[in-house]
């Protein structure tokens, strides 16, 4: 599945469109509450520059996939990378996939239909699949020409995810007399 996103000017409101079930509306919240939250941490601005990123701001994602509903709380990720690439002007790496629900806290949470998942990206060409740190035991049901030709990251939290995601990762802007969490 793709995501698209895109900003413009307005109240900060966030649109979504295609198929989607109430899972999906709620992964595509907790994705823009974590961002905000972190943005300075990123350097995420919005069109005028400022960290509050919905700051007369909208934003509009949109799942294409036809007629197809989409639910399942395996998105987060996804949706907190495009989002990500939207605020930073970076680009996504052309051949990635990725699955993982997230929290505010910014954790990754396993997710079932790994094998389905991994079996798509390597018929669609990707190169390197992202998934939960928790998942990787389920990598064990993937054939081992499909592992052979893939480059896999697990990750426990959404900073793996970002610097995985983009070329030469994603840098963290330092806040100094800061300790990170051990949860």
């Amino acid at each position: 599945m793709f995501v698209e996103a895109s900003r413009m000017d307005g109240e900060g409101q966030l649109t979504l469109t295609g198929q989607l079930g109430d899972v999906m509306k709620e992964s595509a919240h907790l994705a823009i509450s974590w961002l905000r939250s972190n943005a300075k941490k990123y350097h995420l601005t919005n069109a005028s520059g400022s960290f509050d990123l919905l700051d007369n701001t909208d934003i509009h994602l949109h799942f294409p996939a036809g007629a197809v509903t989409k639910d399942g709380p395996s998105a987060g990720v996804t949706i907190v990378t495009c989002l990500a690439s939207l605020f930073s002007g970076r680009l996504v790496r052309s051949d990635v996939a990725m699955t993982g629900e997230i929290t505010l806290r910014g954790l990754v949470l396993p997710v079932g239909g790994i094998k389905d998942k991994v079996l798509a990206a390597h018929r669609a060409g990707l190169k390197r699949v992202i998934l939960p740190q928790r998942n990787e035991k389920d990598l064990e049901e993937i054939p081992g020409n499909v592992r052979r030709d893939l480059s896999f990251v697990t990750a426990s939290c959404l900073d793996e995810v970002l610097n995985a995601a983009f070329d030469g990762g994603f840098s963290v802007k330092a806040r100094p007399g800061l300790l990170n969490s051990k949860l």
